[in-house]
């Protein structure tokens, strides 16, 4: 075994075939564009790395046309990292245009092109000829997601039999080139769970899920579980001798684990969403993750899979994506989790080698398996919204465990919603949230504002600990200073004076108290302490009189009070705490009824002394999104300026045909009309859509 546990990273990289229409995650998330990204890889101390040369990629159009120059001047980087990378030939695909994964040809092609990748790259080691092949069969020929949308046993297991047999070919063409060539062969393998009554239907569920790689080692025979269902479902018998005879064994397994892979099946289906509801053609049941079911007392999570496959198999494992499209302390959990149950299982013995770091950038339309396009994005060790590819939590949990083999974050100190008593879909009694326990490193939020109270929820709903204190509270320096000493927080987000703008003309004084005094006082305190600290300023900074959406570098010329004391604590934050957080919104909505939205839009439009029917443009930015996206922010360490408002803009007009009332349509008139105060940013529009906020707005009004 290696003298240690290992970290390896992996690109989402899928090119997946959906109709007409190819899926390809490298434009999705820009890495096409990106060369820097293997030296960002480097930089976290990562040596082994999942890595595609993809049939599709290389060969579109004709199996002899081929173009090497992309991959050319990507591997020739990655050696000259000393990054080994573990080849994936097909991931989630079904070959070129003109193959797919039913033709008789499919086989053969592939190995043709992974004979022309090992002469091409002799000194590539590790590979991956086809990813996840069993998920891969069930997604494309038994649930009818990805090319040829079969939804059959007939089409499924063909279909499986064929990315095997070219497994088989493809590591035989490699290793006559280079003897030493390994396979590393993944699978999303879980397990499934069910009530009595569906204890046959779990149980030909969890033998199917070992048939990819019983078909590799060799062990399909007549006595197999599932012979006679395949040789009944159209599988050669010839096939499946080609695989017994000439087995092709991986020298490393790798499973994918998600939360996800364990499943519960119940017959129960009034208690369940109808998106949940399938059925066998026999039963009709419920179908859901088997972490939202109450399911005392069974051996369930990542450890329990990897013990089961190494008892099957006896052959080194890695756990080869380890990915959660959540939140970041979600992400950070589940990390960690996976860490540990790969450390676990190597001190009762398993040759356990790695553990894989997935999407390392991303990915795009995985919360629909790619079947629809939104554009809905999650982050990896790099969030690729900006101008450049962004660090996350992750990337900081990745240079530790490179280095040391370990990583904390106050985040860990909660725990996943995974493991929390509100996950069940069929209600259960809930204990108190973790998320306010005095004993857990909090964040302190200063200022108990709509959004103040936002930042709360969410922390509860994250499990992260939390101070709230008042606006009142804030304003006693001495009482400050104790509650900082006695609550001990990992950092500081300033929540106070944000309601400000309503009294900027009639209170002077309170404004500048407020926004300037008390944020920069407490900025002096985190900097002196070491601590985090964010402050919320407003798109008021700005005159209006760009014909663009404004950007973080753009010069501040505010025109109101209220707009030239947010200006002015943002200058002073600045220099009191160089690492502050400043995060820039538009017109807050969200948590309150329609006519305090109207009420702030008609005091940003006083205090920019324009007229609100006439011109005003601006972007507006949803609580809670914005409460996500800030949380998001301080979990990665972020710093400087952030413009944070929903991805769009709307005249102050529109807003009002939208959520005012009849009788509150007339509008004052105050100066000049025409004012762009609309927002956007270079560094990564984090926030959702403007149009799928304000639908979820007025859902919940």
């Amino acid at each position: 075994m290696n003298a240690k546990l290992e970290l390896w990273g992996g690109l989402e990289c899928s090119v997946a075939r959906i109709g007409n229409d190819f899926r390809d995650q490298f434009k999705d998330t820009g890495h096409y564009a990106r060369l820097s990204d293997l030296d960002a890889i480097a930089a976290l101390g990562i040596r082994t790395l999942r890595y595609p040369i993809l049939w599709e990629s290389v060969s579109p159009d004709h199996p002899d046309q081929c173009d090497w120059s992309w991959h050319d001047e990507r591997m020739a980087h990655l050696k000259s990292l000393d990054i080994k990378p573990i080849v994936g030939l097909v991931h989630h695909g079904s070959g070129p245009r003109y193959t797919d994964l039913l033709d008789p040809g499919f086989a053969a092609g592939l190995a043709h092109h992974a004979e022309r990748v090992a002469l091409r790259y002799p000194w590539i080691t590790m590979f991956t000829p086809v990813n996840e092949p069993l998920t891969t069969a069930r997604f494309s020929g038994l649930y009818g997601h990805w090319y040829p949308h079969g939804r059959s046993y007939r089409q499924f297991l063909p279909i499986l039999v064929n990315e095997i047999r070219a497994t088989q070919l493809a590591m035989q063409a490699i290793r006559t080139i280079i003897p030493n060539a390994q396979l590393v062969q993944t699978e999303d393998l879980g397990k499934t769970f069910s009530t009595l009554h569906l204890t046959e239907q779990a149980a030909h569920e969890n033998e199917r899920r070992w048939l990819g790689f019983d078909l590799l080692c060799g062990y399909v025979r007549p006595d197999h579980p599932f012979w006679t269902i395949m040789r009944d479902n159209s599988v050669a018998l010839s096939e499946l001798a080609a695989l017994h005879e000439l087995p092709c064994p991986p020298d490393i397994i790798g499973i994918n684990h998600y939360l996800t892979s364990e499943r519960y099946l119940d017959e129960n289906v009034a208690l369940y969403p109808a998106k949940t509801i399938g059925g066998n053609g026999r039963d009709v049941y419920a179908d859901i993750e088997a972490v939202r079911a109450d399911l005392p007392d069974l051996d369930r999570g990542p450890a329990a899979r990897l013990r089961e496959v190494w008892a099957r198999y006896r052959i080194p494992l890695a756990i080869t994506e380890a990915h959660l499209g959540c939140t970041r302390d979600e992400q950070l959990r589940w990390l960690k989790q996976m860490w540990n149950a790969a450390a676990e299982v190597r001190v009762q013995g398993v040759e356990m080698r790695a553990v894989t770091m997935w999407s390392m950038f991303g990915a795009v339309d995985w919360n629909t398996l790619l079947t629809t396009q939104t554009g809905f994005y999650e982050p990896g060790a790099f969030d690729t919204r900006g101008e450049t590819a962004r660090l996350t939590a992750l990337a900081r949990a990745a240079a530790q465990l490179t280095a040391t083999g370990e990583f904390d974050h106050p985040a860990l100190d909660g725990i996943g919603w995974w493991q929390r008593d509100d996950r069940y879909l069929v209600a259960r009694p809930c204990k108190k949230s973790l998320g306010s326990c005095a004993t857990l490193r909090p964040i302190l939020i200063v200022g108990d504002s709509r959004l103040g109270k936002a930042v709360a929820q969410a922390c509860d709903a994250r499990s992260l600990a939390y101070a709230l204190i008042g606006n009142n509270e804030a304003q006693e320096r001495d009482g400050m200073d104790r509650l900082i000493d006695s609550s001990r927080p990992w950092a500081i987000v300033n929540c106070s004076g944000f309601s400000a703008a309503a009294c900027a003309r009639s209170e002077p004084e309170r404004c500048v108290e407020e926004n300037v005094t008390i944020a920069t006082a407490l900025a002096m305190r985190a900097a002196s302490l070491g601590l985090p600290y964010v402050m919320i300023s407003t798109d008021l900074v700005f005159d209006g009189r760009h014909n663009n959406a404004y950007i973080e570098p753009d010069l501040t010329q505010p025109l109101g009070l209220f707009g030239i004391t947010k200006r002015d604590a943002e200058m002073q934050v600045m220099h009191a705490h160089a690492e502050a957080l400043i995060l820039r919104t538009g017109p807050l909505f969200g948590t309150t009824p329609h006519d305090m939205f109207v009420a702030a839009l008609r005091h940003a439009a006083r205090d920019a002394g324009v007229n609100l029917d006439r011109g005003l443009i601006v972007s507006p930015t949803y609580i809670p999104d914005l409460a996500d996206a800030l949380l998001d922010l301080l979990i990665d360490g972020e710093s400087g300026l952030w413009h944070l408002a929903n991805d769009g803009s709307v005249s102050a007009d529109e807003l009002l045909r939208r959520f005012a009332s009849d009788a509150d349509q007339n509008v004052e008139q105050m100066g000049r009309s025409g004012c762009n105060l609309a927002l956007t940013s270079k560094r990564g529009l984090l926030l959702p859509k403007l149009a799928t906020a304000f639908d979820r707005y007025s859902a919940a009004a």
